[in-house]
């Protein structure tokens, strides 16, 4: 073997090209490949070079792929993804339009959603449609394949009658690289890169804008059934809000009725009659609680829950609510105490939402706990938070830890039952979550089976 003075030079290029491989297949960019010389083995570095160059420029592409495929799949309205997508793509492909559009009709139809250009004057955008029968975007949809025109005034002059080339060429196209979009087999629509200069896509890896498409067309579907979910939900709003308002009024009329009827107001009642008419009341009443609670929540959902915040100082305000809430708390004997911390300033709040939200939390932990018992209301300043935290502490029965998932959530309900025998709607704790995240706080439970629950929220200051 030969000695160091002896080694031929080529063995030091070698162990360079050895040392790239191995950088290569670890990711490490760039490499240093020594280019001495006008032999094979200098050619032998220059392929390596060029690998590397290829290798380095294919990663680049595929992590910001990476990137930009995570931060997409993350949204869920389909403008919002496309205007990211045009913001975000230009790192790793050159364009100056996107335009895309979606089949309609069976596919017979494909009318422009949507289109970003640099342009002054767009000349496509929205609305615009055309036939595909004849079309030349067909045999894109059959192949499957990405079409690339690079000179677009010559496509142009080979087909004159193609009023949607004429017009992107109008705006200053002048090369373009049009990808299907196919969701699970079926065929959905088209992305459209288009470039104010000519050639542009002459060297363009189809692979990468297939897998561009790929995801903007999964991204198209999940925008799409969002957008229907939000549609149903509106319109479950809708008559919700109807049939509770409707139902209010009649169910009123009754309630009040049968209390004129068991005061004796319209004649002589018996005994059994009184408590017929009292039980009457009773669920005339339980019935208004959950038309009133539907309202809240058709209204908190249909953004139709109009805020009125004001600074308060909190220590009167809750003080006012307490009291309001010793009658209640007094058929049970249950006591109410409530205990402030020092300094507190002024809340940004809407008083009778609040109110409304402490109401319902306090009812709640009257309603679960024994006679005899204490009820505490807290409120203290969260340095963390930057906000006042006011709890409600029960000594009730407690929450299994395996059920505390189901609170804050429509008609829902525990295993645990009132002490009382109290009647619960099941959104009284999903309207508490929906005016404190209206203000912009949040809503939190700390309870354990034996040793009661302490239900919580959060005001920003």
């Amino acid at each position: 073997m030969p000695n160091d003075k002896t080694r031929p030079p080529s063995d030091d290029r070698i162990r360079a090209y050895r040392d790239a491989a191995v950088a290569l297949r670890l990711g490490q960019f760039p490499v240093k490949v020594p280019l001495e010389g006008a032999d094979d083995v200098t050619r032998l570095g220059e392929a390596i070079h060029e690998l590397a160059q290829t290798v380095e420029r294919k990663y680049r592409e595929m992590s910001e792929l990476v990137k930009i495929t995570e931060r997409v799949n993350a949204g869920l309205i389909l403008d919002e993804v496309l205007e990211y997508v045009y913001a975000s793509f230009h790192e790793i492909i050159p364009y100056d339009r996107i335009g895309f559009s979606l089949l309609e009709e069976n596919g017979r139809i494909l009318r422009a959603r949507w289109a970003r250009s640099e342009a002054p004057n767009v000349r496509i955008n929205a609305g615009f449609s055309a036939r595909m029968e004849g079309s030349s975007l067909q045999e894109v949809l059959d192949t499957g394949r990405p079409r690339i025109l690079n000179d677009l005034v010559a496509y142009l002059n080979e087909h004159p009658h193609s009023e949607s080339t004429q017009l992107i060429v109008e705006e200053g196209v002048r090369s373009s690289l049009t990808c299907p979009l196919v969701n699970e087999g079926k065929a959905i629509g088209f992305i459209f890169f288009s470039s104010f200069q000519g050639h542009t896509y002459r060297d363009a890896h189809v692979d990468l804008f297939l897998q561009i498409a790929g995801q903007l067309a999964a991204i198209v579907e999940k925008s799409r059934l969002y957008k229907e979910l939000l549609e149903l939900n509106e319109a479950k709003n809708r008559f919700l809000g109807m049939a509770a308002h409707d139902l209010r009024n009649p169910i009123g009329v009754v309630q009040s009725f049968a209390t004129l009827l068991r005061e004796g107001v319209l004649g002589p009642v018996d005994d059994k009659q009184r408590k017929a008419l009292q039980q009457m009341e009773q669920s005339c009443g339980s019935m208004l609680h959950l038309i009133d609670d539907l309202l809240d929540v058709s209204a908190i959902e249909s953004g139709q829950l109009v805020l009125e915040i004001v600074p308060t100082a909190l220590e009167p305000f809750l003080e006012r609510v307490v009291e309001t809430n010793r009658m209640l708390a007094s058929g049970k004997t249950i006591e109410l105490r409530l205990e402030m911390a020092k300094a507190i300033p002024r809340v940004p709040l809407d008083a009778r939402r609040i109110e409304q939200v402490i109401n319902n939390l306090v009812s709640n932990a009257v309603k679960y706990s024994q006679r005899d018992t204490l009820v505490e209301i807290r409120a203290a300043v969260d340095g963390e938070r930057h906000a006042v935290v006011i709890s409600v502490a029960d000594q009730g029965p407690g929450i299994p830890a395996n059920e505390v998932d189901k609170l804050f959530h429509d008609f829902s309900r525990t295993s645990v039952r009132p002490t009382g025998g109290e009647k619960s709607t099941g959104l009284g704790l999903s309207i508490v979550r929906r005016i404190v995240t209206a203000h912009g706080g949040s809503v939190w439970v700390d309870s354990a089976v034996g040793r009661g629950s302490t239900f919580s929220f959060s005001l920003p200051l």
